[in-house]
């Protein structure tokens, strides 16, 4: 049962929000520092140690049963753009749509009423995980993997990349994905002791000033 509910939360077709969202990979795009599949590689890569361990600590975390609005607060704190924290709780809206229509709950409704423009999009993977019976492991194997995923996806999108060379990038960094899983699950479950200051806050400047830029634009293929 909870494998299967794994695959049904990690699926792209998982109405999920993501389609709409390129990671950073469109400013990257534009900027030059992605033209093709070896420095797609690069930014996944850097996007994983940085944005994507932050994230999957967090959804480990809320997954362990950590207080959703301590989390929310360390995700706020843990993103300086603006922009960044407009598009986390966008996600996180439209991702606890989702979750609650496929495992009603009540910890979900109560979360959903306690941030109506939605929480964290990490947060939400950890409360969605919770809520198929999923753990910790799981909800952080999903944040993590939706952080390299989605600019792979939209690079496909935005450079006509080949689908096949793109999903090669994924695959080469499977390795690097399960050691920062393991980083994050470590940190999620230290939360109820040590508190949420054990949680990583892996820094990705580039990332964050580009946010901004993309936002700016008057046209843009992606939300953010």
């Amino acid at each position: 049962m909870t494998g299967a509910a794994l695959l049904v939360l990690a699926d792209g077709r998982f109405p999920a929000g993501g389609h709409a969202h390129s990671g950073g990979a469109e400013q990257a795009v534009k900027a030059g520092r992605i033209t093709g599949a070896a420095s797609l590689e690069d930014f996944c890569r850097g996007r994983l140690h940085t944005a994507g361990l932050v994230a999957a600590a967090l959804a480990a975390a809320a997954a362990a049963g950590c207080d959703p609005a301590r989390l929310d607060a360390a995700a706020d704190a843990r993103t300086p753009s603006p922009a960044l924290r407009v598009a986390a709780r966008k996600l996180g809206r439209q991702l606890m749509r989702a979750a609650r229509a496929a495992w009603p709950s009540a910890e979900l409704d109560a979360v959903a009423r306690a941030f109506p423009k939605g929480a964290h999009q990490p947060v939400v993977w950890g409360l969605a995980a919770r809520a198929a019976g999923l753990g910790p492991r799981d909800a952080a194997y999903c944040a993590a993997y939706e952080s390299v995923s989605g600019p792979a996806t939209a690079v496909v999108r935005l450079l006509s990349l080949d689908p096949f060379d793109a999903t090669a990038v994924l695959a080469r960094l499977a390795p690097e994905l399960d050691r920062v899983v393991g980083r994050a699950v470590t940190a999620g479950e230290a939360v109820p002791d040590a508190g949420v200051d054990a949680l990583p806050a892996a820094s990705a400047p580039l990332l964050e000033i580009g946010a901004e830029v993309h936002a700016a634009w008057p046209v843009r293929l992606f939300a953010s």
